[in-house]
């Protein structure tokens, strides 16, 4: 139960993109707001500026669709992961904050496989990859492995840098095409780390 008392009606909301976990914005909700985001799973906030609910995207088609949230420990703030359909700033920006994009670039990489796989174009390496099957991905990503530990042994560190980026894509095209997502391997990771 999110406490709207604390904050005369308005609690803070922080949005973060599901995938990339980069916070994308700030903004406020009143009760409304936040029945309506629940129920719309379109995130709604109260504009003090316009003194009225405004729902994220609802002029520029820049929705940001609600994946998950959290509510914190004081019940006075709220995280909302969400999938942002376009640029979340009005600027144009992908983030009202100028972070450095690409610390989650694994991660937006997966997005863009995905989007390949969905939207599939002749023109993507990923599609003529995906038309070969399965076992030219696994293959791919074994001839990956063996250039990324010559490269490792007896080359430079840029090439060690080229090598470990080419395995890194054909493994996540290989795990999308086995169904699976990074999501689910970090949470066999976070398993064994326990």
């Amino acid at each position: 139960m999110v406490d709207f008392e604390k904050g005369n009606g308005l609690v803070p909301v922080i949005i973060q993109d599901f995938q990339t976990l980069e916070v994308l914005m700030l903004g406020y909700m009143n009760e409304e707001a936040w029945h309506k985001t629940q129920q719309e799973k379109k995130v709604t906030f109260y504009s003090r500026s316009k003194n009225r609910l405004w729902t994220k995207g609802e002029e520029s088609g820049h929705f940001l669709e609600v994946k998950s949230y959290y509510i914190d420990c004081d019940h006075d703030t709220i995280l909302i992961k969400a999938r942002p359909l376009g640029p979340t700033c009005h600027t144009g920006s992908r983030s009202c904050f100028e972070t450095e994009f690409g610390a989650n670039f694994i991660l937006e990489l997966e997005r863009i496989v995905n989007y390949r796989y969905d939207f599939p174009s002749e023109e993507s390496y990923v599609n003529r990859l995906r038309g070969r099957g399965i076992n030219k991905i696994a293959q791919k990503v074994g001839e990956e492995a063996v250039e990324t530990v010559i490269a490792a042994l007896a080359e430079t560190e840029n090439d060690f840098i080229n090598e470990t980026s080419d395995l890194l894509f054909h493994l996540i095209v290989l795990i999308k095409e086995k169904g699976l997502s990074l999501e689910k391997i970090a949470k066999n990771l976070e398993g064994r780390h326990q």
